[in-house]
């Protein structure tokens, strides 16, 4: 197996444990609010908990992944992601009041989180060039899909033995990812100068300063993806479970069925857009209308199975939007920089994931089509600011390294083409005459003799007389 694919399968399974974090929760939520007597607000804070907390260390895990390397991080990472679903599991074991014990664990949870998937989305950089680059990242986005897809499921599945096995499942999981990392997945050896903390802010500056007219709408539009997804993934759980009384795996396959389009999504984006700018600029542009178009449905629709159906639409938006989001920033800025910048991105996410819950039902409380319409129009507004903003350039050393490639595609282009022509030249028993060969025949057919046969004749006589001499 080659060595870059097994890099590719060691990463693969690094966003899919991040994910997990949140969405294998969403389906057991309403027997935790049950269970611990918790009102609507307290339940949603264990998704904002994990969220904020992963988004404010973000930033400093690609500080230290920039340092130190991209290894040791997710290493440490996965220790800690697994250390806090053990806290958060034995605490709902062993107590009879365990909420702060498992919001305690949750933020060590968060913690560990943002050294996952941004981390390892900046490794794919490093390891791949070009349109692998695209190919890895895109499938790192649906590896991410597939954990949103699986959770609701698994997390349903667990919760038939206790509702605090979800928890339990974390150390088992970040055991088996950690393994297939560790022995799968080499970095390459970089020389990093350790990089003081004020030049660091000083890189991030100059980083917003050359591409802040599209990197900030970009991390938005990434925001506002995830944002919506958890608000409404919350509110749909809560809808099927307390009005339609349909719960357990059911209710997670429900669940995943939006998820399941986006992955797919996804990975078919990220197979379609390469390294092409105007394509990634135009699948952003198409999802944010989609994601707007159906949302602003979805608050004519009062069935459930009806609703599921029109965000469909919605997860296809997201599928498109993501991979690119993803492409772009990183093939924006040098390999040095990854690290921050990507870091960044993935905290505006995870910011975006943290608030939906809670907003989301705070707008409830108001009406229903106030929520759809709300973030229908978050949608929109965010579409017609991709297609004035939204104008992304390749970093220098991405713009060489493709000018360098179209060189020796060139190059090799041009070496098939006259290895075709010798091929057809001996099948037809022509030989191809080169200039001299064209010179001599000439010169044979004037003179009756070649000139130059007679001067290498008298050179290599004269040669042999001296000799004898």
């Amino acid at each position: 197996m080659a060595q870059s694919t097994k890099n590719l399968i060691g990463l693969s399974g690094v966003p899919l444990i991040m994910v997990l974090g949140n969405s294998m929760l969403i389906p057991v939520l309403p027997t935790m609010q049950a269970k611990m007597d918790l009102s609507s607000f307290q339940t949603s804070l264990l998704i904002t908990t994990f969220s904020i907390s992963a988004g404010i260390v973000i930033p400093l895990a690609g500080y230290l992944s920039d340092r130190f390397g991209r290894k040791i991080v997710i290493i440490l990472a996965l220790v800690l992601y697994g250390l806090g679903g053990l806290l958060a599991g034995l605490a709902s074991l062993w107590m009879d009041n365990p909420y702060m014990l498992i919001m305690a664990g949750r933020v060590l949870q968060g913690i560990g989180a943002a050294g996952t998937a941004p981390i390892a989305m900046a490794m794919v950089g490093d390891l791949f060039d070009g349109a692998p680059e695209s190919r890895a990242l895109g499938l790192m986005e649906t590896s991410n899909g597939i954990g949103k897809v699986l959770s609701p499921i698994i997390g349903s599945l667990l919760a038939l033995i206790a509702w605090y096995m979800v928890f339990l499942a974390f150390p088992i999981l970040c055991g088996m990812i950690l393994l297939l990392f560790l022995f799968l997945t080499k970095e390459k050896k970089q020389e990093r100068k350790p990089m003081p903390v004020k030049q660091y802010m000083q890189s991030i500056g100059k980083v917003f300063k050359q591409h802040g007219k599209w990197l900030i709408p970009a991390f938005f539009i990434g925001s506002i993806c995830l944002f919506t997804l958890f608000g409404v993934l919350f509110y749909l759980s809560d809808l099927l479970e307390k009005k339609h009384k349909i719960d357990g795996v059911i209710k997670g396959g429900f669940l995943a069925i939006p998820l399941l389009v986006m992955s797919i999504a996804a990975y078919v984006t990220g197979l379609i857009i390469k390294k092409k700018l105007k394509l990634m600029r135009l699948f952003v542009i198409i999802g944010m209308f989609l994601l707007a178009a159906s949302y602003l449905i979805a608050s004519f629709v009062k069935g459930a199975y009806a609703l599921i159906g029109v965000l469909i639409i919605g997860s296809v938006g997201t599928g498109m939007i993501l991979p690119c989001l993803n492409s772009m920033i990183v093939g924006a800025v040098q390999k040095s920089e990854r690290g921050m910048i990507t870091s960044l991105y993935s905290g505006v996410r995870f910011i975006g994931v943290a608030v939906g819950p809670p907003v989301f039902t705070w707008l409830l409380g108001i009406s229903r089509s106030v929520m759809f319409f709300t973030i229908a129009g978050l949608s929109l507004v965010f579409a017609i600011v991709g297609i004035f903003f939204l104008k992304p350039k390749q970093s220098q050393s991405q713009q060489q390294s493709q000018t360098n490639k179209e060189a020796q595609g060139e190059e090799e282009k041009n070496q098939k083409e006259q290895e075709a022509w010798r091929h057809i030249s001996e099948v037809l028993g022509i030989e191809h005459q080169s200039t001299e060969d064209k010179q001599r025949a000439e010169a044979i057919k004037h003179y009756g003799f070649d000139p130059s046969d007679l001067i290498d004749h008298l050179l290599k006589g004269g040669k042999k007389e001296k000799g004898k001499e």
